[in-house]
C-alpha cells in the first residue's frame, strides 16, 4: 500500500510517535546510500572513470553549487505547501541518479564519465530543494522537547553506518586490482546498493505524517530577505570570514584522494581509513568543542580550530617529501585525526556564531545569507582549483638548505611540485581567513586571559589524548591580533579596578 503524500489536519499522538520513530530508522537508510556513493568513494570512482584533475574539482563542487537551488525550494514549498510530496518525489528522482552513475562502470570513454558528472549535478539540485522542505517539515513534526533525544539517536544511526561501510569499503576495495574488471563491479555494486537503500529511505520517509502548514504570512521577497544582512557590519565581517575560509578550504581538501592515490600511489581502501580516522577523531572532539562554545565564544573555538586545520592542510606538503612509505602512513593518519577534531570546532562554531549575532525574527536572513556565502566559495573554489591544476602539474619548486661544517655538508631539500602548491596557497589564504575572524565582535566573551588560557589548555588535553608527536604547539597559536584585544581590555579592567579601590577624585 502506497501511504499517501498530502499533509494532515491532525495528527494523534501514536501517529506522532510512530513518526519520530520513523526518523530513526530513516536514518540507517539515507546515511546507508551517503556513505556509499559520496567523499572519498565517490571521487574515487571518477578517477577510477578517468576524471581529469578540473573534472574532480566540478565533481567536488557540485553539493556546494546545488545549495543555491535552497532559495528557489523555499518559493516551491511556499506555494505548493505540501513538503512531503516534494521531500519524497525529489528523493526518489534523485536516489535513481545513483543507479545511472553505477551504470556508467561498465562502459568506457568519454560519454559515461559526462553522464557520471551531469547524473551527480542532478542528485544534488534535488537534494537542495527536497531538504528545504524536509527540514520545515521536520521542525513541525518534533515537539521541541523531543528534538535533542531523537536527533541524538538519529546521529548515532549516521555515525554507525558511515564508520561500518567505510570500514567495508576500503575492505572490498583492497581485495581489487587498480583499473580491473572486479573494481568496476565493487563501484558498480557500492552505487547500485547505494541506489536501493536510499530508495527505502524515501519509502519510509512516505510514511511519516506531516502536519498541515500555517496560512502564509504574505509573498516571499528573497532579495530583500537576503540584502538585510548585509546591512548589519558586523555580519558582513562575519560573511567575508565565512566565504574566505570555505574559499580556502575547498581549493585543496577535495583533492585529497588525488594527492594521495596519483602522487604518493597509495590504494583507495588507505584513503577510506583515513577518512574513518577522521570521523571518529571528528565525533570524540564534537563534545568538547560544544563545551567550549557555551563557556566562552565561538569566535574563540574558532581561532584555536581554524589555524590546527590550516596548519594540518599546509603540513600535507611533507607527505611527498618522505622516502619512507611507513613513515607517509604515519604521517597522513596523525593529519587526519587533527583535520578531523578541528574541523568540529570550526562547523559547529561557524553555525552558532551564525545564529548568535542574528537578531532575534531574522535568524532565518542571516543564516540564509551565510549558506549562500558558503556554497558560492565552497562552490567555486575546487573548480579553480581543478582549472590550475595542470598549470602546477607542470611545475617545480626546490629549495636546499645546507649545513656545512669542517668535515662534512648536509643538504636538507624541500621541493614542491603539482599538489603542493596547492596546499600552501590554501595556507596563505586560510591565513587571510582568520584574519578576518579577528576583525568579527561577538557578544558574551568573558575575560580576555581566562579565555585563552582555558580554551589553550584544552587543547593542548585533546592533543595530549590523540598523539605525543612534538613541534605542534604553532597549532594552537591564537591570532596576535585577538592576543592584543585581551590585553587591551585586561588593561582596561585592571584601571577600572584601581578607580573603584582609589574612589571618586
Amino acid at each position: 500500500m502506497i501511504p499517501s503524500l498530502l499533509p494532515q489536519e491532525h495528527i494523534s499522538d501514536d501517529e506522532g510517535a510512530r513518526g519520530l520513530h520513523l526518523l530513526v530508522v530513516e536514518a540507517a537508510f539515507s546515511g546507508g546510500a551517503a556513505a556509499l556513493t559520496t567523499g572519498v568513494i565517490l571521487t574515487a570512482f571518477a578517477l577510477h572513470l578517468g576524471a581529469s584533475n578540473f573534472m574532480v574539482g566540478v565533481l567536488a563542487s557540485a553539493p556546494f553549487l546545488a545549495q543555491l537551488l535552497q532559495l528557489p525550494g523555499i518559493i516551491l514549498v511556499e506555494r505548493l505547501r505540501q513538503r512531503k510530496r516534494i521531500a519524497v518525489v525529489t528523493s526518489i528522482l534523485g536516489r535513481l541518479m545513483l543507479a545511472v552513475m553505477a551504470g556508467t562502470a561498465l562502459f568506457n570513454g568519454w560519454t559515461p564519465l559526462m553522464v557520471f558528472l551531469g547524473a551527480q549535478f542532478v542528485l544534488c539540485g534535488l537534494g537542495a530543494v527536497g531538504t528545504c522542505a524536509w527540514n520545515a517539515w521536520l521542525r513541525d513534526l518534533a515537539p521541541e522537547s523531543r528534538l535533542g533525544h531523537v536527533f541524538a539517536r538519529r546521529t548515532i544511526w549516521l555515525t554507525a553506518i558511515n564508520l561500518t561501510l567505510g570500514l567495508g569499503a576500503a575492505i572490498a576495495l583492497d581485495q581489487t586490482a587498480e583499473g580491473s574488471t572486479a573494481r568496476d563491479l565493487v563501484f558498480a555494486g557500492m552505487f547500485a546498493l547505494g541506489c536501493i537503500t536510499g530508495l527505502i529511505s524515501a519509502r519510509i520517509v512516505a510514511a511519516m505524517p506531516e502536519p498541515v502548514m500555517p496560512p502564509p504570512s504574505g509573498p516571499i521577497r528573497l532579495l530583500e530577505l537576503l540584502a538585510q544582512p548585509l546591512r548589519d557590519a558586523n555580519f558582513s565581517r562575519l560573511l567575508v570570514f565565512v566565504g574566505s575560509w570555505q574559499f580556502a578550504v575547498n581549493l585543496a581538501t577535495p583533492f585529497f584522494t588525488v594527492f594521495i592515490v596519483r602522487q604518493l600511489r597509495f590504494d583507495v581502501s588507505f584513503v577510506l581509513l583515513l577518512s574513518v580516522a577522521s570521523q571518529v577523531a571528528n565525533l570524540l572532539a564534537l563534545k568538547s568543542w560544544g563545551v567550549l562554545s557555551d563557556r566562552f565564544a565561538n569566535k574563540s573555538v574558532l581561532a584555536i580550530c581554524a589555524p590546527v586545520y590550516i596548519v594540518s592542510i599546509v603540513a600535507m606538503i611533507g607527505a611527498s617529501q618522505l622516502g619512507d612509505r611507513d613513515m607517509i602512513k604515519i604521517w597522513l593518519l596523525v593529519l587526519h585525526l587533527f583535520m578531523g577534531a578541528s574541523v568540529a570546532g570550526v562547523t559547529l562554531a561557524s553555525t552558532n556564531i551564525a545564529l548568535k549575532l542574528s537578531p532575534r525574527g531574522s535568524a532565518t536572513a542571516y543564516v540564509a545569507s551565510s549558506a549562500m556565502v558558503t556554497a558560492t566559495a565552497a562552490g567555486l573554489a575546487p573548480i579553480l582549483g581543478g582549472f590550475l591544476a595542470d598549470y602546477f602539474a607542470r611545475r617545480k619548486l626546490e629549495l636546499i638548505a645546507r649545513w656545512s661544517g669542517p668535515h662534512d655538508a648536509l643538504d636538507l631539500p624541500l621541493v614542491l611540485t603539482s599538489w603542493d602548491f596547492y596546499f600552501l596557497l590554501a595556507g596563505l589564504l586560510g591565513l587571510y581567513a582568520i584574519h578576518r575572524l579577528s576583525l568579527v565582535s561577538e557578544a558574551g566573551e568573558i575575560n580576555a586571559r581566562e579565555m585563552v588560557g582555558e580554551v589553550l589548555n584544552e587543547t593542548r588535553r585533546n592533543i595530549r589524548n590523540i598523539s605525543s608527536v612534538a613541534g605542534l604547539r604553532g597549532a594552537t597559536a591564537v591570532p596576535a591580533s585577538l592576543l592584543r584585544d585581551a590585553r587591551v581590555r585586561l588593561r582596561v579592567v585592571r584601571m577600572q579596578a584601581r578607580k573603584a579601590v582609589r574612589g571618586p577624585s
